[in-house]
């Protein structure tokens, strides 16, 4: 069984009556231990993509399968607690609370969770660490660079032990040397600790090193590639 299973999903916008269709009979499998990157131009549809993985948004047409649970037939509740206990998101904007420090931004998802103070105080420190911000943990995001918030956001993603992380141009605000070291992490994550990773990007530097690339143009697959040949063409 598939880690993720996207099973002919549509998503139709209705912008102004005008019906829009961002994804298109889309059919994808992901299996655990990946390191994937949708790519595809402007409007291609990869965000819309990664957001019905991710129970942000619903198909129109189809079914997302996540570890074999039928995601796509939840209810608002349902799907905010599967996503608590199941999916870590990294963000471009990095999404962290401002007025809270680097332990307590990671700390939250545990909260939401019911963790004791004590154990989420514990994780929290162990894990900055393990993103090398051990000497960051009380400093506010205002206090850190652009690369050390998406460390921060990338801890916190793991926070909740998910079965993998979403991570939409997470590189995308930062330089190269910032850019390349979160990468490193990542790759680190995936290999140490069996970590799946999927990303959206349009990102050289992330394609560069994804083990797989599934490109989307106009809401359809138009290739799947892995570093030893392709996987599969859509016609």
């Amino acid at each position: 069984m598939s880690l993720i299973e996207v099973i002919n999903v549509s998503k139709i916008y209705n912008t102004n009556s005008i019906p829009v269709t961002a994804l298109n009979e889309v059919t994808l499998n992901i299996e655990e231990e990946e390191f994937t990157a949708i790519v595809g131009p402007s409007g291609s549809g990869k965000t819309t993509l990664l957001n019905m993985i991710g129970g942000l948004d619903n198909p129109t047409i189809g079914n997302i399968n996540i570890a074999g649970t039928d995601i796509s037939t939840f209810k608002t509740d349902a799907m905010i607690n599967f996503r608590l206990q199941n999916i870590g998101f990294v963000f471009q904007a990095y999404n962290l609370i401002p007025v809270f420090t680097a332990r307590e931004n990671v700390e939250f998802i545990m909260l939401l969770q019911g963790e004791s103070k004590e154990k989420r105080e514990n994780e929290a420190i162990n894990l900055l660490k393990a993103v090398d911000l051990g000497d960051k943990i009380d400093k506010k995001p205002t206090e850190l660079s652009g690369g050390e918030q998406q460390r921060v956001a990338v801890a916190r993603a793991l926070a909740s032990k998910p079965s993998f992380v979403l991570a939409d141009e997470p590189t995308a605000n930062l330089d190269s040397v910032t850019a390349n070291n979160l990468l490193d992490l990542m790759e680190q994550l995936n290999k140490e600790q069996k970590m799946t990773f999927i990303f959206s990007t349009h990102d050289a530097r992330v394609i560069k090193r994804a083990h797989r690339v599934v490109t989307l143009r106009d809401g359809a697959i138009e290739s799947d590639v892995v570093k030893n040949g392709i996987l599969a063409n859509s016609d």
